[in-house]
């Protein structure tokens, strides 16, 4: 066989103009701008990562994406919020139940760590472990008082309504056995901060939202009112900061300003006015709820709270005693609701307090360098940032509400509580026939029924 020659090199006319093309040349370059396309090793032809690429967006075209997207989710907020509030009671709770199951995840993700957690599978379960217990003390306490002649008188839920305390107590305390148990060795740091990281977010956000909850049963003006003059203060904060902002208010949120704190005080208090006046008309909004099956059509029907209803309130001599002309002279007695003057009340805090629960946020996501709690409303951040200053208020809400305004009466359902927790068989027997007898003695019922009481008894004997 004849050996290769070396050195030997082959004449081609035009250099490459005769060399046959390969088939990858052959299909010809590619056209400017067309994307770059190559051959993988399992024989398909894919699009270069780079070419397929779009243009990074401007500055500009993502403050425009971020503020449309904002603005849609705003709106559907607001009207989801309407819906239900118009709906009835049932779907408001259902809101607020959302929200501070919601709430809780974001603030509990924010303390994780991923690569520990991965060591350690139950510690997520348990922190919902504590979430589902304290929502079940929490829920169950709402209920129980406010629907005693409904829960007391029902064979099954009496011994849990009875017990309802100590099966609550039982339920952590299994809770905290399983924590003390699953503790592993090279994770107690990272455990016991979780373990208080979870019963601080449970104080922050569920035992402040059981509050929230008991607004609406008192009213959903106690809902709605407050959780309104939070919203009008943060909305006039910004116009104001924007318009007159000149002086920092404080370091851990740099763009509010000291004027449009102030500003958004005045517009809020005029704001808790108008609404107030308007809110009132409604006995749905200030009525305490007495069927969750209600709704904005077929309204409540109560005896309104007195701070409803209008008082006569004498001016000061002082006042009134000015040479004025008579399109200028004040009048002598006025009249108004108290209720406008509690709600200056609640617009101030609502100004001036309620807005340290965002800063109390914002210094909670400075110390883990996130810029939002997460990502459940598009545009908008987590839920958590929309509730910050809301959880706080509610709270004030209640226990303003049950110092200064709250009417107490003895109520269906006290009664039933203190007949079935203290008094034994024959004494609720007695107490049945001297109601009976006395409803008679005022026409509301027939002697029929003492009769047909009695011979029920002697059956029972």
């Amino acid at each position: 066989m004849a050996r290769p020659r070396k050195g030997v090199q082959f004449q081609h006319r035009g250099g490459n103009a005769g060399r046959r093309p390969s088939i990858s040349e052959s299909e010809g370059a590619p056209e400017p701008g067309s994307p770059t396309r190559y051959t993988t090793m399992n024989g398909k032809l894919e699009t270069s990562k780079e070419e397929n690429e779009s243009p990074p967006q401007s500055e500009y075209e993502k403050k425009k994406q971020t503020f449309i997207t904002r603005t849609i989710w705003t709106f559907v907020m607001i009207a989801a919020f309407f819906v239900a509030l118009f709906s009835g009671h049932i779907y408001v709770i259902g809101i607020v139940t959302a929200i501070q199951i919601v709430s809780f995840k974001e603030v509990i993700a924010i303390a994780n760590v991923p690569s520990r957690a991965k060591n350690l599978p139950f510690t997520r379960s348990l922190n919902w472990y504590f979430l589902g217990t304290t929502m079940y003390f929490l829920y169950g306490e709402s209920v129980i008082y406010y629907f005693k002649h409904i829960v007391l008188i029902d064979k099954v839920l009496l011994p849990l309504a009875t017990h309802h305390r100590f099966i609550s107590f039982m339920l952590y305390v299994i809770g905290f056995v399983f924590f003390v148990a699953s503790l592993k060795k090279g994770h107690y740091r990272f455990q016991f901060t979780q373990f208080a990281w979870t019963h601080m977010a449970l104080y922050l956000i569920n035992v402040q939202a059981h509050f929230i909850m008991n607004n609406i049963f008192e009213g959903l003006i106690w809902f709605f009112l407050p959780a309104a003059l939070v919203i009008i203060n943060d909305i006039f904060a910004y116009i104001c900061g924007v318009a007159f902002g000149r002086t920092q208010l404080i370091k851990l949120s740099p763009k509010k300003t000291v004027e449009g704190f102030v500003g958004a005080w005045i517009c809020t208090v005029i704001g808790a006015f108008g609404l107030t006046t308007l809110l009132i008309r409604n006995k749905y909004f200030i009525c305490p709820v007495n069927d969750l099956g209600a709704n904005i059509l077929t309204g409540l029907n109560c005896t309104p709270n007195p701070v409803f209803l209008l008082h006569a309130y004498h001016m000061p001599a002082i006042l009134t005693s000015f040479p004025l002309p008579a399109s200028l002279h004040l009048p002598k007695t006025v009249y108004i609701t108290p209720i406008h003057f509690h709600m200056q009340i609640f617009a101030t805090f609502a100004s001036l307090i309620a807005p340290f629960g965002g800063f109390f946020a914002s210094g909670l996501k400075r110390t883990f360098k996130v810029k939002d709690f997460g990502e459940s409303i598009p545009g908008h951040g987590g839920i958590t940032d929309r509730m910050d200053c809301q959880f706080i208020m509610g709270m004030f809400t209640f226990m303003y509400y049950q110092s200064f305004i709250a009417v107490y009466k003895t109520s269906v359902g006290g009664v039933i509580e203190m007949a079935v927790q203290g008094l034994d068989e024959d004494g609720a027997v007695e107490v049945v026939r001297g109601l009976s007898k006395f409803l008679v003695g005022q026409g509301v019922m027939g002697e029929e029924v003492i009769e047909c009481l009695n011979r029920g008894l002697l059956k029972r004997k």
